[in-house]
C-alpha cells in the first residue's frame, strides 16, 4: 500500500506557497480585538525575521510595518471605489508604511482623502489612462531587439516606465507608437529578466529528468487537488515527481509566454496542504488572495533559496524574455534564483502569486516578478485552497442557456474583471446580458464597463444586497467588459454573459 504524501513546507516537494500574502483589493477594517488584528500583531513564524533582514529593520520597526499595513488597507479599498475613473493608484510611503498616498487626477478629491486617513496627491492621468498607455507599448517595443525588455506601470511618478540598455533607441521607437510620451519615462538599466528554472535538478519537484521548480499555492478544481506553478517549468502533459523521485502529478495547463502560470494535478499519493514553507522549518497558513497594494511587504518561498522578503513596487509590468514576453506580472524588490520558479509570494497569510523571473541573486539583491494568483485562478477555474475551508464548486443555477460562461472564486472584498481580465468586442448595438450566480448568503456585485478610448465607463450596475446579479444593457458597438466584485464574504461564482 502506498504512503501518502503531505505536500507541505517541510516536505521537499511541498507546495512551495510564498509564506506571507499581500493586502487585499479591499479589505474590512480590522479592530484591535479582532482575530486578524491580533494575527498582524503575531505574524506567522519566521516572517518578522526576514522582514528585518531584507528590509533592514528592527524587529519592532517590522511590527509596525505590519499593523501600519493592516490599518491603512481599508482606507485604500474605500478611496479607491469613491474616486472610480479619477483613481490615479495608491502605495505605502515611508520605512515602516506609516502613510498611504493616494492619487486622483481631480483637486477636489483631497478633503476626501485627508478625511478617510490618507494623503492626497493630484497627478495627471488616471490610472485607467497609464494602462493604456502600457498597453500600446507592449504591442510595439518587444518586437525591436533594443525596446526595452521590462515596462511596468509607476503610480508613483505617474509614468508608465520603461528600462532599456539603449534608452536613445527605444525612445525613438515611441515616437512612434502614437502615445503621449509625456506620460512615459525611459530609463538606463541592464536588467535582463530571465526564467527562474533550473536544469541542475535537485529540490521540491522535477519535470522531465533534469529541470527544476518550485511548487505555488495548493489548489482544487472540482474534486481533484494540484497546485499552481510557474508556465514555463511545464508544457501541458508534461509529468513532474518529486524530491524523491516519486510521481507527483501531470501538467493539466500551460501559458508562456504571455502568461506564466500553470497548474498540476496531483495523484492520490499526495495531499496539497493551504501552507508554504517559512524557510525555518515551519510553514505559513494560506487564509486567502486579497490583493497587496503597491509598497507593501511581501515574502517569496522557493525551493532554491527559500524565504526572502521585500516590498511591493509595481503592479502591471511586462518583462520580454528570450522566450517572449509575459504582461501583467507584479514587480518586486525580493531576490530570487534559478530555481524558485512557481514558488509563492505572500503577504502575512494572504497568496500573491507565483514566481515567474527576475534578475540578480540573494547575495547581492534583485528584482523578482510574480505572476498575479487571480488570473490563475479564474483562467483555469481553479479554487485556492485556504484555512477558511474550500466549498464544492457551484453549479451554474439560475444563469443557464448563456453564450459565454466562466467561473472562478473571490474572497471577501476582491474583485475581478471578465473575461479573463480582458474584454470582449460588440460588433453592432444591441443588448448585453450578465448574469451572476453565487452561493446564499454573500454580496456579490456585477458592473457592465464599455472602453471610451481613454479610459473604462461603467455603463450598467446591478449592486444588491443579494448573491445574485443580472445587468440588461442596450449599447452601441466596442469593447466591453464584466466587473465582477464580492462586496462581502467568499465564494465560487458562475458568470454567463451574451452579446449583440
Amino acid at each position: 500500500m502506498s504512503r501518502r504524501h503531505a505536500v507541505t513546507t517541510g516536505c521537499v516537494l511541498t507546495i512551495t506557497a510564498l509564506t506571507l500574502t499581500a493586502a487585499p483589493i479591499v479589505a474590512q477594517l480590522r479592530t484591535a480585538e479582532t482575530p486578524a488584528a491580533a494575527a498582524v500583531r503575531q505574524p506567522p513564524p519566521g516572517m518578522l525575521e526576514a522582514l528585518q533582514r531584507d528590509l533592514g529593520l528592527t524587529r519592532e520597526q517590522a511590527q509596525t510595518r505590519l499593523l501600519n499595513e493592516a490599518r491603512l488597507r481599508p482606507v485604500e479599498a474605500k478611496l479607491r471605489r469613491r474616486l472610480g475613473s479619477r483613481f490615479g493608484g495608491s502605495w505605502y510611503a515611508g520605512s515602516i508604511a506609516q502613510s498611504l498616498v493616494v492619487a486622483t487626477t481631480d483637486s477636489a478629491d483631497i478633503p476626501q482623502v485627508l478625511a478617510a486617513g490618507g494623503r492626497g496627491e493630484v497627478v495627471s492621468r488616471s490610472l485607467a489612462e497609464l494602462d493604456a498607455i502600457k498597453e500600446k507599448l507592449d504591442e510595439v517595443l518587444p518586437a525591436h531587439p533594443h525596446g526595452g525588455s521590462v515596462r511596468y506601470v509607476d503610480v508613483r511618478s505617474n509614468k508608465v516606465v520603461v528600462l532599456a540598455e539603449e534608452p536613445s533607441t527605444t525612445e525613438d521607437i515611441i515616437k512612434t507608437a502614437g502615445v503621449d510620451a509625456s506620460g512615459v519615462s525611459v530609463l538606463p538599466s541592464d536588467e535582463q529578466p530571465r526564467p527562474l528554472s533550473d536544469v541542475v535538478g535537485g529540490a521540491p519537484y522535477y519535470v522531465g529528468v533534469t529541470s527544476r521548480c518550485s511548487v505555488g499555492f495548493s489548489v482544487l478544481r472540482g474534486t481533484q487537488n494540484g497546485f499552481v506553478s510557474a508556465g514555463h517549468c511545464g508544457k501541458t502533459g508534461a509529468v513532474t515527481t518529486g524530491v524523491n523521485r516519486v510521481a507527483l502529478g501531470v501538467f493539466q495547463a500551460s501559458h508562456f509566454p504571455d502568461n506564466d502560470f500553470g497548474w498540476v494535478a496531483v495523484n492520490a499519493d499526495w495531499t496539497p496542504k493551504p501552507l508554504v514553507d517559512n524557510g525555518t522549518g515551519g510553514t505559513v497558513t494560506v487564509a486567502g488572495s486579497r490583493v497587496a497594494i503597491e509598497g507593501a511587504s511581501v515574502c517569496r518561498s522557493g525551493s532554491a533559496t527559500g524565504w526572502h522578503c521585500g516590498v511591493i513596487q509595481q503592479r502591471n509590468a511586462s518583462i520580454t524574455y528570450p522566450q517572449g514576453t509575459v504582461s501583467e506580472v507584479t514587480r518586486t524588490n525580493v531576490c530570487a534564483e534559478p530555481g524558485d520558479s512557481g514558488g509563492s509570494f505572500i503577504s502575512i497569510d494572504q497568496a500573491q502569486g507565483v514566481t515567474s523571473g527576475g534578475s540578480g541573486d540573494c547575495t547581492s539583491g534583485g528584482v523578482t516578478y510574480f505572476q498575479p494568483i487571480g488570473e490563475i485562478l479564474t483562467t483555469y477555474g481553479l479554487s485556492l485552497m485556504t484555512t477558511a475551508g474550500n466549498p464544492p464548486p457551484l453549479s451554474t443555477g439560475t444563469c443557464t442557456g448563456y453564450a459565454q460562461t466562466v467561473t472562478g472564486t473571490l474572497n471577501s472584498e476582491q474583485s475581478v474583471y471578465q473575461p479573463d481580465n480582458r474584454y470582449y468586442r460588440s460588433t453592432g448595438t444591441g443588448v448585453h446580458t450578465g448574469c451572476l450566480d453565487a452561493y446564499d448568503g454573500v454580496d456579490f456585485d456585477l458592473y457592465l464597463q464599455k472602453w471610451n478610448g481613454r479610459g473604462w465607463d461603467t455603463v450598467a450596475t446591478s449592486d444588491s444586497s443579494s448573491p445574485d446579479e443580472k445587468i440588461n444593457y442596450t449599447g452601441p458597438s466596442g469593447y466591453y467588459r464584466y466587473h465582477v466584485l464580492s462586496s462581502s464574504g467568499f465564494s465560487p461564482y458562475v458568470l454567463g454573459y451574451k452579446s449583440p
